[in-house]
């Protein structure tokens, strides 16, 4: 069986080794970069399945890494390493693409939680349903890309992959956002704010909308006190249309 491979961006040597010795030790294969030129180097290699990336780095900061990686690699499953105190970069990276984050100090049985939770919605994972139809859009969960008639291609993360295609399969009801923490997460909510389902559904309703401007149906409806429901527009469809 190949191993699944990670990246562990961290300067601070201490907590890099426990990380990289916690990942290792549940049969991962690790590359370690102390800064985040190196990481962002190391991170769009192929074979890579999962970054896990400091926020306060040498030559390169986290969100700037971030940044550029989503350019490169936009599905890329990346978990942001962060101090406590430090709630806007959380939030900034969420809404740069991060698939989710956590807080130091953390317990080995904590990350790795994560880790697993966030490969479970990896490109080999099945999906409720193969794809979605919004107006003239295609979407392909497989792929995980947005298709719009002679438009670029809009891709999706591996969250927002499982989150719309959660929504898509029980679209005749709202899911609340505990529910998509336990199905999506693996772990119990308290472990994962609320809010990081509201900002990747609001980069999703970003995602959807039609490029360049225009009227666009909308995906994505809030159902007060209950959660999130996909709109009547957002059809499933039982095979990929190329």
């Amino acid at each position: 069986m190949v191993k699944r491979r990670m990246v562990v961006v961290e300067d601070e040597p201490a907590i890099r080794r426990g990380v990289v010795d916690a990942l290792r030790a549940s049969g991962y294969e690790v590359v370690e970069a102390e800064d985040g030129q190196r990481g962002l180097e190391e991170a769009i290699r192929l074979g890579v399945d999962l970054v896990l990336l400091d926020l306060l780095l040498p030559k390169k900061d986290g969100l700037a890494v971030l940044e550029e990686l989503r350019k490169i690699r936009p599905t890329l499953p990346v978990i942001i390493l962060t101090a406590k105190g430090t709630e806007d970069d959380r939030v900034r990276g969420l809404k740069l693409g991060a698939d989710d984050y956590v807080v130091k100090p953390f317990s080995a049985r904590e990350l790795l939680a994560r880790v697993e939770a966030v490969l479970r919605r990896s490109a080999g994972r099945p999906y409720d349903v193969p794809a979605a139809r919004l107006g003239e859009a295609m979407i392909d969960f497989e792929r995980r890309e947005i298709r719009w008639p002679g438009k670029d291609r809009v891709g999706l993360s591996e969250t927002e992959t499982a989150i719309l295609s959660f929504l898509v399969a029980n679209r005749q009801r709202a899911v609340s956002r505990e529910e998509l923490l336990a199905r999506l997460w693996g772990i119990g909510s308290q472990k994962v704010e609320t809010r990081t389902i509201d900002m990747h559904i609001a980069r999703l309703r970003t995602k959807l909308k039609r490029p360049g401007g225009g009227p666009s149906p909308e995906a994505i409806l809030t159902v007060r006190a209950q959660g999130y429901m996909a709109s009547d527009d957002l059809q499933p469809l039982e095979r990929v249309s190329t």
